[in-house]
């Protein structure tokens, strides 16, 4: 939020300059985003008087003009605006000025007359977006005064943060309640004294919704004239925070709500029919907004309505059939509270972020309805004329927002600020806040003003009494709270042995948005439904990952995109799984690696900076398994993944459980994601949390009914096991078995055959071609036999030999290679 100083100091005397106050104000929960000019630099700008303009001799479009300003002869100025006329005041830029953008002004000859200057636009001093002519001043600007002087152009902005909980905070007077607060100063600001009414109409209101819309507050003004001009104070007032001036009546609704943070809104009277109702909506109702689209309400979203149809989305934005118009001459003004559960989250289903709906889903003062629209038929019958008629009230008064009283106990705030405060300065704190305080017992009880619906607990209370004292006051001092520390099973390892295990093979961490693109997500996983976001930040980031590999895969577009062209990449989040109406939160490791082989380098061959393949990131992958101290328990089976290359993929087990996967991206993938080498991926349940539906927002209750951890990188607790004194025995076979047969199949028979006697088994060799049967391949071992207990004899090796043998022969068809 823009906050003019000027404006601020005409509700509270601020005792001090714009950057101090930035400062105090971001120590009390409002973070200065940016302190600027209300005008960006330019310098010999004056206020100057066009005497006369005529046609320019050889330019239709141009017009030589005599331009006064104050002193000496008038200037000869050659301007193009249209507007410009004799008796205009205006801003002149002299010989020698500069203005924004570096520009430089120079006498100049335009179609053969002298120009001594340039008659300037908004947009050329940088006040405006965009400008239809020459800025127009008040008659009464003093001619010859520098326009920076005259507008107060060098006036300090305060761009504010105002957090989602203090809605009461958007406007002027919400500002002034904080800096009088820090102050020690009272809240003044212009007094809304009651019109005189011109009239005796009203137009009639019904709340169909009290509880949605619990006060509704109207008032017809006849007679405006909506093609008045804006005065400039309050034209610039609005341009300084953020607005564009419009019109009159709108201008006036747009003031009011910065100034008071009540939103308003004008109709064209001529427009409405019959009678305002606020009801709600019909399921699939129409109605065009002010903007041009289109939208259907649903049944949950409150319009305002007369007796043709909806006229504005209630505490949103208003119906283009009765927006006012230059034309308007009669108008009606609505001033309405809604309660920010009426408001909250609608505007979002279109795309919708306007000014009322900010202040109206925050919360808006339930109490200064009647205030708001005397403000602003003041201001419009000095603008633009017009007559009142009687303000009219419809409301609901069993639905009217009550402040229950909130208690605050001494010793509580004691221990959780460190310090003690005397009472007076505690009661005086809240009084500040506008807070009606009663002492007790135990410490005191404040009632909130209407206007803040953030302070409803105690703990609110103490935060209010650190942020006013000033946390810089509070000292700093060790917590005396004993230390408890957390479980720390050897069987889980630590989340940075794992990380730093990844990181030293060459991987680097990336942290990807748990909601992913639907497309790609259904596209890897199509027998994989996704828990939907209600309200998304973007389409296509609008449904929870059953994945992390869609993350990772988007990360190493971009940086192929990059010219990166080796990625290494590994994430450890949450994927959420949704299976009979249950979303489980699982913990996962996984990874992309897509590129060479090795970094280029001097001392790196050619040939060794193939692209990784499957072979590579297993290899990685049995790294980080070896970790867990049971290497042996983990084995790698064929799969078929949709999302994965046939052939080329597997599942990881680990004493038969599945526990993850790893392949190479399919090339209809590789091909549709435009990547230059294909990725390899892999995946890996870390953990489980395992326990009931997930309830909106309330992540940490999972943990809360119980976890059941199965992990993939669970470590096993290493076990004394007795060296053997006596010698080994190794001997070496060649196995010869079908092509589909897995070293991992082979390996399991060998070691069941053998049992505790093989200490080591060993493949050193794999050969396919002459000798070996087509569809066949040999693959050599080396067995490494010992005993504790004795020396084995060739006849013990022998026998083991022969059974093993024996085994693979039965139960793999497998011979031995002569």
């Amino acid at each position: 939020m823009k906050v003019p100083y000027s404006w601020l100091a005409e509700w509270v005397d601020v005792p001090w300059d714009a950057r101090e106050l930035g400062s105090r104000l971001t120590m009390a929960g409002f973070e200065l985003d940016a302190l600027e000019a209300a005008a960006p630099e330019f310098t010999q700008v004056v206020v100057a008087e066009i005497l006369s303009a005529e046609r320019h001799p050889q330019a239709d479009k141009l017009q030589v003009c005599r331009v006064s300003t104050g002193q000496g002869e008038p200037l000869q100025i050659v301007c193009g605006a249209s507007n410009a006329r004799a008796g205009l005041k205006t801003a002149l830029a002299l010989v020698g000025a500069k203005l924004p953008g570096g520009l430089d002004i120079k006498a100049a000859k335009l179609r053969g007359v002298e120009s001594f200057g340039m008659l300037c636009s908004a947009k050329e001093l940088g006040l405006a977006d965009t400008s239809a002519g020459i800025l127009e001043l008040p008659a009464d600007a003093p001619v010859g005064r520098p326009l920076r002087e005259y507008l107060e152009l060098d006036e300090p902005i305060l761009e504010l943060n105002i957090t989602a909980n203090r809605g009461d905070a958007m406007s002027i007077i919400g500002i002034a309640r904080e800096v009088a607060a820090l102050a020690g100063k009272p809240v003044k600001g212009p007094v809304a004294t009651p019109s005189s009414v011109g009239h005796g109409d009203k137009f009639p209101v019904y709340l169909d919704a009290p509880a949605a819309c619990p006060k509704f507050v109207g008032c017809v003004i006849r007679g405006v004239n909506n093609r008045a001009a804006t005065p400039l104070r309050i034209s610039e007032r609005l341009r300084r925070a953020g607005v564009r001036s419009i019109s009159p009546v709108v201008d006036v609704t747009n003031y009011v709500m910065l100034e008071l943070g009540q939103p308003m809104h004008a109709y064209d009277l001529a427009k409405l029919q019959g009678e305002i109702r606020v009801r709600p909506a019909r399921a699939g109702e129409p109605i065009r907004l002010l903007d041009g689209k289109t939208i259907e309400a649903a049944p949950d979203v409150l319009l305002i309505t007369d007796s043709e149809g909806p006229v504005g989305l209630a505490g949103i934005m208003g119906g283009q059939r009765t927006a006012v118009s230059l034309e308007t001459t009669d108008v009606f003004l609505e001033v309405a509270y809604f309660p920010p559960a009426a408001i909250m989250g609608r505007a979002r289903r279109w795309g919708l972020l306007t000014d009322a709906v900010q202040r109206f889903e925050r919360g808006v003062d339930p109490t200064q309805q009647e205030r708001a629209m005397e403000r602003a038929i003041a201001l419009l019958s000095a603008i633009a004329g017009g007559s009142p008629g009687p303000i009219s009230v419809t409301q609901s008064p069993e639905h009217q927002t009550k402040r229950a009283p909130v208690p605050l106990r001494r010793t509580q705030l004691k221990r959780l600020l460190g310090l003690t405060l005397d009472d007076a300065r505690v009661t005086s704190t809240l009084e500040a806040l506008q807070m009606r305080v009663v002492p007790t017992a135990q410490g005191w009880e404040a009632t909130p003003p209407s206007y803040r619906f953030d302070v409803t607990i105690e703990a609110d209370l103490i935060e209010e009494v650190a942020r006013i004292v000033g946390f810089e006051a509070i000292p700093e001092q060790d917590a005396l709270v004993p230390q408890r520390f957390r479980a720390a099973p050897e069987e889980i390892p630590l989340e940075h042995t794992i990380l730093e295990a990844l990181a030293m093979r060459g991987y680097q961490e990336a942290i990807t948005f748990a909601f992913v693109d639907p497309a790609l997500q259904t596209r890897l996983f199509p027998d994989q439904p996704g828990l939907v976001l209600s309200n998304p930040i973007a389409s296509d980031m609008s449904v929870m990952r059953v994945s992390l590999w869609p993350g990772l895969l988007r990360a190493a577009q971009e940086n192929q995109r990059r010219q990166q062209d080796r990625i290494r990449l590994f994430e450890h989040g949450a994927r959420f799984v949704v299976a009979d109406g249950v979303t489980r939160e699982i913990d996962t490791l996984s990874g992309i690696v897509c590129g060479p082989r090795l970094p280029e380098q001097w001392g790196v061959p050619r040939e060794m900076r193939a692209p990784a393949d499957f072979y590579d990131v297993k290899g990685d992958l049995q790294a980080l398994l070896v970790g867990t101290g049971a290497r042996d328990s983990f084995t790698f089976e064929p799969v078929s993944l949709s999302c994965l290359h046939p052939g080329r993929a597997a599942r990881v087990l680990r004493q038969g459980q599945e526990v993850g996967y790893i392949g190479e991206l399919h090339p209809l993938l590789v091909r549709e994601l435009d990547f230059t080498y294909s990725p390899v991926l892999f995946e890996l349940n870390v953990g489980e949390w395992s326990s009931r539906p997930l309830a909106p927002h309330t992540k940490g209750q999972i943990g809360a009914a119980g976890r059941e951890f199965t992990a993939a990188l669970t470590v096993e607790k290493p076990q004394h096991r007795e060296i053997s004194r006596f010698p080994q025995v190794r001997r070496d076979i060649a196995v010869v078995v079908d092509e589909t047969v897995a070293l991992s199949a082979l390996a399991d028979r060998v070691v069941f055959t053998a049992s505790t006697l093989l200490q080591s088994l060993r493949v050193f060799d794999v050969y396919r071609g002459p000798g070996v049967e087509s569809g066949r391949k040999s693959i050599a071992l080396g067995l490494i036999f010992q005993d504790i207990s004795r020396t084995l004899t060739d006849d013990d090796v022998e026998r083991l030999i022969a059974s093993i043998v024996a085994d693979l022969r039965v139960s793999l068809n497998a011979k031995i290679r002569e």
